[in-house]
């Protein structure tokens, strides 16, 4: 398949960024409902983690289906389909009456909007040459992090004037324009006779000694950042820190202000620093330490930090974002024709922990309750909890070899 050039490769950026604006938003929107939904809902803080998780559980079952039919039909096609199901899953949030409701609504959801960012990925591993992949990717998280940023404080002005109900509505309906500008700009796929014959072996992929290395990280250490972010900051905020619900809206917005920033600054730099030979490794190797020791202060500082809690939790997720640079690696170290397959495997072990990583914060938070602990308490007993799985996937990716495409 033939390299894209000039305006076209900006084209196929935006119309694949709308779509993951979109899906980023709707994946962020739990935490600043959370104060609304529980009190609406009765939610406990386990059904709280299980509501914003289900999410990622659709997400992750879609993952390993998602790679093979990318590498056989395209990201055109495949990204279509889906969101059909994710325009499907707004509107039945919308009329949810019941926490099951809500549940399936959201697992609907993660189903619906799992392509959205492996459609592209699989596509500029084709399509762009190796430095431009590493800043489409990078500004491709960039764009989630605009959808995040748009679900903390806007979405906080919009709930009193229109409701979330219809805030859901909405949704749907800009993933409808989405999906037209899809169609509009993203060239079809050109399955090349080899690609179409060769067998779909995701036990090559997870055998492979690159990938095994990085799994601990992505389950724990990026995927926990991705449960933070989108779930528990603003739990903390308001329950640990004593911040109203305003307050620890405008602390997520901050937050995902600056990660949108950071990784607009991967964009710029990533390319510049692999032609002077620094590589995804060694930035992972430096970078992950800090985002271990920021989380080591949150837990020890619990409600001393007040509203300065937000500035903590800003510093652990940005200095998290060196092991965005994992997924590009991974994606180099395999052949283009099996692109979408390891891309994808590795984005399940990435959603599979931030499921694992926001229900087990929900249950470690209500079980410490159970045996006396306050509330502060709990949530710092839980995070600590992830602290250590944290120290040990790094631990474990020191050890192990590295990127076959990298010095």
């Amino acid at each position: 398949m033939s390299r894209l050039r000039g305006p076209a490769v900006a084209w196929v950026f935006l119309a694949f960024a709308l779509a993951y604006f979109f899906s980023a938003l709707v994946r962020a929107i739990t935490a600043t409902l959370s104060p609304l939904l529980s009190q609406e809902f009765q939610l406990q803080a386990a059904d709280l983690g299980l509501l914003a998780g289900g999410y990622f559980m659709g997400f992750a079952a879609m993952q390993l289906p998602l790679g093979a039919w990318l590498d056989r039909h395209g990201p055109r096609r495949v990204i279509l389909a889906f969101l059909g199901v994710a325009v499907v899953a707004c509107a039945a949030f919308a009329l949810a009456r019941s926490f099951s409701g809500l549940f399936i609504a959201r697992v609907l959801s993660g189903v619906g909007l799992a392509a959205c960012l492996m459609a592209p990925l699989t596509g500029f591993r084709r399509w762009l040459d190796a430095p431009t992949q590493l800043r489409a990717n990078s500004w491709m998280l960039m764009t989630g992090s605009m959808g995040m940023v748009a679900a903390t404080l806007p979405v906080q002005w919009l709930l009193p004037l229109i409701g979330w109900r219809t805030l859901f509505w909405l949704l749907a309906a800009l993933l409808l324009l989405a999906m037209a500008v899809l169609v509009w700009r993203v060239p079809r796929w050109e399955v090349a006779p080899a690609d179409s014959a060769q067998p779909v072996r995701y036990r090559d992929v997870w055998r492979h000694p690159y990938f095994r290395r990085l799994t601990p990280l992505g389950f724990f250490n990026y995927g926990g950042m991705v449960a933070i972010q989108t779930l528990w900051v603003v739990p903390w905020m308001t329950r640990v820190a004593g911040t109203d619900a305003t307050a620890a809206a405008a602390a997520l917005f901050g937050i995902n202000l600056a990660m949108l920033l950071t990784f607009w600054s991967w964009g710029l730099l990533t390319p510049r620093l692999a032609r002077r030979g620094i590589h995804a490794d060694r930035l992972m190797t430096w970078g992950t330490p800090l985002s271990l020791l920021a989380l080591a202060v949150i837990v020890a500082v619990g409600p001393q930090a007040g509203a300065g809690a937000a500035w903590l939790w800003g510093l652990f997720c940005v200095s998290s974002t060196f092991l965005s640079l994992a997924q590009p690696a991974v994606g180099l170290a395999f052949p283009a024709e099996q692109a979408g397959r390891a891309l994808s495997a590795y984005n399940l072990v990435i959603f599979a922990g931030v499921f694992a990583v926001q229900w087990g914060i929900g249950l470690g938070i209500d079980a410490l309750r159970a045996l006396g602990a306050d509330m502060a308490q709990a949530f710092r007993g839980a995070l600590a909890v992830l602290l250590l799985c944290n120290v040990g996937a790094y631990l474990y990716y020191l050890r192990g070899g590295h990127n076959p495409q990298q010095p």
